[in-house]
């Protein structure tokens, strides 16, 4: 739910940088600090490592300033090992934790072992088989507000686990949004290329793809069919619909008209207003920047501000650093992005420091199974409280479509997943928020194997 806007009527949030002053009744918002990506910085490609290591290094040492214990998340990815290697420089033993599930395309344990071997750091392991049906109203409980953001569940279990070994825990948040680590922006720039081609054809383009890819099961075919069937939009009504689970046409499926009346400010507005106020002088670091406003605040940090506070867990994101971000801001479009690569500087970093496997891995995000849950043991309970009498009852929803979505990805025709994660975090949400006096859940325990990999410097 982004700020200032919250899920509950007459209550506003404090936007990111922003201070409230009470004085004599009156009350005045305002901004004391913005991201800024001008003027540019003319650099080399040695000074601009130079420089970018020089502020990383800075930021983790003064998030190394600690009275109780501290480690750090390890992914698989090259933001968390390089914040690691910051800290095996700067800090005599170094604590690391990762998280890892049964399903393979979901498990970074191995990429983060590299890592930790490179490094001799105390690393542990925790090897989840959560029952997501039992997790579930903890999440809605401590999030607040509907949060359909999946990532939430292993964030959440990590900082439990977590938090029974160390206080604080450093993370490699930002790296993405201020170096270009995400595959949509590269698509948005080559869908910005294709811009030149008259609407019509572009038009027939994005049907055709629509009409050839529609069943298909295939994940690539299904990112293409994503890709081209938004061709025919302006490029912030496109990047609008690739950040939403539910577009315009299947919000017309899905939501009743009552509701979708009621709609006055979407996505596809706080988007536009976010393009619209960036200083960002190419369409790259525009799109960069609108992450940084918007999906940066309002999904990411509150993913995992949230889930450490639950546990009394500090989280620490020294990419976060006002001095990083201001410098990579600066940094020209080519130091992100170069001849396809994403997050060109960082990897020339990255390369000098990590297990050189690790830096090409492709990237998985920190997602759990929930494609396949949904086709077990999250279908019968998403069936009962998505298609049951109280959801109905609500008149949101046109209930034959959300049966379909249902039925074709237990059926494995289509993957409804992310939908179907954000409609059940809604139900959930309005039922223990809406319906009743909230109460809190019963704290239950993950299960977990949880174990400690021999590791030794390389």
């Amino acid at each position: 739910v982004p700020a200032p806007l919250s899920a509950f009527k007459g209550v506003t949030k404090l936007p990111p940088a922003h201070t409230l002053t009470v004085e004599d009744g009156r009350v005045s918002v305002q901004r004391y600090w913005r991201l800024s990506y001008v003027p540019q910085i003319d650099v080399s490609d040695d000074d601009a490592e130079a420089g970018l290591t020089a502020r990383l290094r800075a930021a983790v040492a003064k998030r190394l300033i600690s009275d109780v214990p501290l480690g750090a998340f390890l992914s698989g990815g090259i933001d968390s090992g390089l914040v690691v290697s910051f800290m095996a420089e700067l800090s005599p033993q170094v604590r690391t934790f990762s998280i890892g599930f049964g399903e393979q395309e979901y498990n970074e344990l191995p990429a983060a072992r590299l890592v930790a071997e490179r490094f001799a750091t105390r690393h542990t392991e925790f090897v989840v088989e959560p029952h997501a049906v039992d997790l579930l109203p903890q999440l809605v409980w401590h999030y607040g507000e509907p949060y359909g953001d999946s990532s939430a569940l292993p964030t959440y279990i990590l900082s439990e686990l977590t938090r029974r070994h160390v206080t604080v825990a450093l993370n490699g948040d930002a790296g993405d949004e201020n170096f270009a680590g995400y595959d949509r922006y590269v698509a948005s720039e080559m869908a910005r290329r294709a811009d030149v081609v008259p609407r019509p054809i572009r038009r027939l383009v994005a049907a055709t793809a629509d009409a050839v890819a529609s069943g298909s099961r295939n994940r690539t075919v299904r990112r293409a069919r994503r890709f081209l069937g938004k061709l025919a939009e302006t490029p912030n009504r496109r990047y609008a619909a690739w950040m939403t689970c539910f577009d315009a046409e299947r919000k017309a499926q899905l939501v009743t008209p009552a509701l979708l009346d009621g709609v006055t400010d979407d996505a596809v507005a706080v988007l536009e207003r976010a393009f619209d106020a960036s200083d960002a002088p190419t369409s790259l670091e525009r799109t960069l920047n609108v992450d940084v406003v918007t999906y940066l605040p309002d999904d990411l940090l509150v993913k995992v501000d949230i889930a450490t506070m639950a546990h009394g867990l500090e989280g620490r994101s020294p990419l976060l650093d006002h001095h990083v971000m201001e410098y990579a801001a600066r940094l020209p479009a080519r130091f992100k992005v170069r001849g396809g690569e994403k997050k060109w500087l960082l990897r020339q970093l990255a390369r000098k420091r990590l297990p050189p496997s690790l830096v090409n891995l492709p990237k998985k995000g920190f997602g759990v199974p929930i494609d396949h849950w949904f086709r077990g043991e999250l279908l019968g309970f998403a069936r009962d409280v998505l298609l049951g009498a109280t959801a109905a009852g609500r008149g949101y929803y046109q209930m034959p479509f959300v049966r379909r979505m249902l039925d074709e990805h237990a059926a494995g025709v289509f993957e409804w997943h992310a939908q179907l994660w954000t409609l059940l975090m809604l139900e959930l949400w309005l039922q223990m928020y809406v319906d009743q006096v909230p109460t809190v859940p019963p704290r239950l325990a993950p299960a977990v194997d949880e174990r400690r990999p021999a590791v030794a410097a390389h």
